[in-house]
């Protein structure tokens, strides 16, 4: 049967594709098993913000910018595990989908492009999980779902901004545009590419 899923009324510009119904029904049938990956995703972001703050020690304003993200990955982090303890759930490791490893090998070695292509990446994958997040939120039939995700929703649009400044103001505007459109193709690919699972990317 066709179920004709709600979409928001706007989505942050930058992706190149939209999220499929396919992935919409497989997510709404495996709640838990989404939030698990979720937190673990939270748990990542975190780590990338940290991995940053030390590949870049003395680059100006970068630390006082991305401190705070680490923090906020990391309450989210705490606040799906409260959730999902309420329920009778605890974290458990999941097979990864292939979708960050495949984008970060769109990272170039050489700097200062190795700094632009992080920023850029960190950001899709923030973009990409608002727009994922909102479309549970939207479609979730559970109350205490929906307002967790509502929850999660905004910080996510806010940090890919935050690294779309990052680049910005690191890097020519062109040179940004230009690149985050190459890179914005390549993860609606490795979307289009990767087997569907319950997996906040896959």
């Amino acid at each position: 049967m066709l179920v004709d899923f709600k979409r928001p009324s706007s989505q942050i510009k930058y992706l190149s594709s939209s999220t499929s119904d396919e992935w919409i029904k497989l997510a709404l049938s495996n709640p838990i098993e989404i939030l698990i990956d979720h937190a673990h995703c939270e748990r990542k972001a975190a780590g990338v913000a940290v991995q940053l703050m030390f590949r870049y020690p003395s680059e100006p304003n970068l630390a006082e910018v991305l401190s705070p993200i680490a923090r906020e990955e990391l309450e989210h982090f705490e606040r799906i595990l409260y959730f999902l303890k309420d329920l009778g759930h605890s974290l458990k490791a999941l097979k990864p989908p292939p979708y960050g490893a495949e984008l970060s090998k769109n990272i170039r070695k050489e700097e200062p492009n190795r700094m632009l292509d992080s920023f850029l990446i960190a950001g899709l994958i923030e973009a990409r999980s608002h727009e994922r997040l909102g479309l549970l939120a939207l479609n979730s039939e559970n109350e205490s779902f929906k307002v967790l995700y509502e929850s999660l929703l905004e910080s996510e649009a806010r940090h890919f901004g935050i690294y779309w400044k990052l680049a910005q103001t690191k890097f020519s505007k062109n040179q940004t545009f230009e690149r985050l459109e190459e890179l914005s193709k390549i993860e609606s690919e490795i979307l289009s590419e990767t087997c569907l699972m319950p997996r906040v990317h896959s």
